[in-house]
Parts: structure tokens; sequence; C-alpha cells
């Protein structure tokens, strides 16, 4: 009873909140209104990768190819078209690892094929804000720092926006509206040509925003969850992004058609980053579950966790050539491991951990934000109590000590020389440091205010 009382509830909710109901004679859109179930449902198992029955679901023109026995689909005829069989029924043969679609689901698909399965352009997904960046009357937090590869630009999230600052602090350059209300995460791709964000609106949307660095131009904004987006990351070769949601999952989307490549669900708890390997085919993630986790981009399937379990993960980095993370989290210390399985687990509670390279000194407070320099010879973090504090990567040796009433610090990075750093937090103003000693340099607003 409770679960048939759930279903009314939850056809309920997707035909007033979810994909929106749609008159008994409108067209069904494939772009708008069936895409977005085969994203939830199905292309966790039918995608390039993982191809379960050779059928891939990542694109309308795959749909419609079907699989090497055939088309999957008849358009107009919805009673032939094996699709509509797999998912229809008191017991459906498809989605096998999930639960089975909703009534109104279904029927969404099935209407869509009786229309003649017809395929609309793409739907892009214009900013909330329109061209207008905000006004502002006090400084947000600063949750996200980066620094373009040529030395140019520093980006800082805003509310509704990106701001391009000249990477000296002497003024902002541009303002890149969008539609996530907050950003958590920002990053410039390897050859400096993409600027790519992760963030949305909690329990709303997440979204990935790919900006042009030079053109000032979105790329394309990818939203694939209905939470938030954290720690993103962009493959070398500026195909792929990767990110840790809210919901526990790590996402991997296409750039060039937003589509959802690869999810992994082994994650128990918000996942606070997702890292490629040098040639992108492996995932570092960390947890607030307190896992560093190896995973497969291909198949989304887990390969080990690259730690033994401590503190919960709120943060981490990888070294800008090799396969090395740091990780840090509420126990206040940053860890070294190589992008590799932790290795010889062979019983519960085993600590045996290959992948560790080193431990840096304790900071006595929780470690919101790490970063590595450019050459990977540094590594500096900020703390929840507004220490910022840098170390030699190779013996863990402390550079400097920064100590500040600026509040909790969220968000850290190197310049492209690695002759300074950036530090932002929760006073919502951005200071520049000189790295070899922690000097102080400059002191701006991350955001213009009157």
């Amino acid at each position: 009873m409770m679960r048939l009382l759930c279903g009314i509830v939850a056809v309920f909710m997707f035909l007033t909140n979810g994909t929106h109901a749609i008159a008994d004679d409108a067209q069904v859109s494939f772009h708008r209104d069936v895409m977005p179930v085969l994203r939830i449902h199905c292309v966790a198992c039918h995608k390039p990768g993982k191809l379960k029955g050779g059928l891939d679901l990542t694109t309308a023109a795959a749909l419609l190819a079907g699989t090497d026995g055939g088309p999957v689909i008849k358009p107009g005829h919805p009673e032939a078209s094996r699709l509509i069989e797999t998912i229809h029924g008191d017991e459906p043969e498809m989605p096998q690892e999930s639960e089975p679609l909703l009534p109104a689901e279904v029927e969404l698909i099935r209407r869509w094929v009786a229309q003649g399965a017809t395929v609309d352009e793409p739907i892009s997904n214009p900013s909330r804000q329109g061209s207008t960046p905000p006004d502002y009357k006090s400084l947000p937090a600063v949750h996200a720092l980066a620094f373009s590869p040529d030395g140019s630009w520093l980006a800082v999230p805003g509310h509704h926006e990106i701001l391009l600052h000249h990477a000296d602090g002497s003024a902002i350059a541009s303002r890149l509206p969008g539609d996530s209300p907050r950003l958590e995460s920002v990053a410039f791709s390897n050859d400096g040509t993409l600027l790519v964000a992760s963030g949305g609106a909690a329990s709303e949307f997440g979204e990935v925003q790919v900006w042009d660095v030079a053109k000032r131009e979105l790329v394309r904004s990818i939203k694939g969850s209905k939470d938030t987006f954290y720690g993103v990351s962009i493959s070398r070769d500026n195909r792929q992004v990767a990110v840790g949601c809210a919901d526990k999952l790590v996402r991997v989307f296409n750039v060039a058609d937003g589509n959802e490549a690869m999810r992994c669900d082994n994650h128990l708890d918000w996942v606070f980053g997702a890292a490629f390997n040098n040639d992108g085919t492996r995932l570092a993630t960390v947890s607030r579950d307190k896992a560093t986790k190896l995973i497969d981009v291909s198949t989304g399937h887990l390969i080990d966790d690259i730690n033994r379990t401590r503190d919960p993960l709120i943060c981490f980095a990888r070294h800008p050539t090799e396969e090395l993370i740091a990780t840090g989290g509420t126990e206040g210390k940053i860890r070294m491991f190589r992008m590799q399985p932790r290795g010889g687990r062979l019983a519960e509670g085993d600590n045996k951990e290959e992948s560790f390279v080193r431990e840096f000194e304790h900071m006595a407070s929780p470690i919101q934000t790490v970063a590595l320099s450019p050459d990977g010879s540094a590594v500096a973090c900020g703390a929840a109590n507004g220490e910022v504090r840098m170390f030699k990567t190779e013996n863990g040796q402390r550079i400097a000590q920064i100590k500040s009433e600026q509040g909790p610090v969220f968000a850290i990075a190197f310049s492209s020389d690695g002759a300074r750093i950036a530090t932002g937090g929760y006073d919502g103003r951005i200071r520049l440091y000189k790295a070899a000693n922690g000097e102080a340099i400059h002191d701006i607003a991350s955001v213009p205010i009157p």
C-alpha cells in the first residue's frame, strides 16, 4: 500500500514539478521531454563504453540506430517498438538496475514514438539573469578561484556570474553571467582556451558551465541533476568534464554535446571533487564519506579506494604533471597519495595503503581548500580558522604560515608562474601573497560594490 501511495505521489510530482504535463494533442519534444527521462533511468547502462544489449541511449541518433539486431523503435507504432515493450507493464524488463519508470514517463516516451519519433533541435539553458550582471550590496563569500595558464586572468565566482579579474588584482576585466546562483568550483583547461565551472541551486539543479575564454561566450550549459555539482575537472583533450555531486554521484559529461558519458554511485555521501588522470581514463574523487576513490571513466566502475578512511574529506587537488593528489578534511591534515589502487585490502579494518606518499603537519582546524603550484613543488591550504600554510611537496617542510582574522578560507590558487597565491573566503575579499614567504601583496573585493 505504501509503495502504491508513493507511486501515486511520484506521478503527481512528475506531472506538476518534473517534466511538465503535456496536452494530449501537443507534440512531445525529444530533447525537452524524452531525453531527461533517459538520462535519469537509462544512460548509465546504455552509453559508449557500457553498451548493454548493444544499445546507446546518449543521443537521439544512437537511439534511432538501435542495436546490431535492428531498431528498437518503429516511428508511429509504439505497439511494435521493442523499447516500449521493455519499459512497459507490471514487471518491466528495463531498467534492470533501478526502479521502473513511472507510468507518466512511459506514456511520455510512448506518445513520442506514436507521434513519429521526430527529433527537435537541442534546447539551450539560457541564464535566468539574462545578460545583465547583478548589483551587489555586500560581498559574497568566495568559494573558488582559478588563475589562467597564460597568467592573464583570475576567475572568481559571484552570484549568477563569473568575474574575470586581471591576475595582478588591478581591475575586473569581464563579467560572465550564468544560470547558477552559486558556483562551487572553477578551472581553466590546460591550454587556457576554456573556463569550466560547476555549481547550481540546492535541491533544484546542478550545472556545469563551459566558457570560451577569448570570446567570453558560454559554449555549453550542462544540467544533469536535482542538486549542486562540486569540484569540476576538465580532461587534457578538452573533451570531457567531471564533477562530484551532492546526490553522492560522480558524473562525466561530453563537452561537445552536453550528454552524460559516465556516472558512478560508489560514494556514500556528498562528493566534493573529481580529477582526471593524465590520459583521461581514470578519475580520482573525494567525499564526505571519508573515501578517495579511483574510477574507470569508460565504464563508471570503481577500481579501488585510494586511501583508508580517516576523516570526512572536503577538498583535494591533483599534481599538474604527476599522478598525485593532495587531500584535505576535517582532521586538519593534508595527505598526498598516488592515483592508484590502495592495494592489498585483505580484510575489514586492513590499513594497508600502498598509494600513500606523505602527510603534512597538523593545521588544528578543518582544511577547506588545497592547491598545488604549477610545477608541483609546493602545496598550499586554507583552513576554517582563517589560516593559510604552504609546504614543500617533496618533504612537507613548511614554507610560510599566514594568520588572519578574515574568517574561514574557502579557496586558494597559485598564479601561473607560481610566484603568488590568491585566497578567498567568508568575508568576500581576495588576498594576494608572495608564494616564497607569504608576504601580503594586494587585497581586493571579489565583486564590484558601491
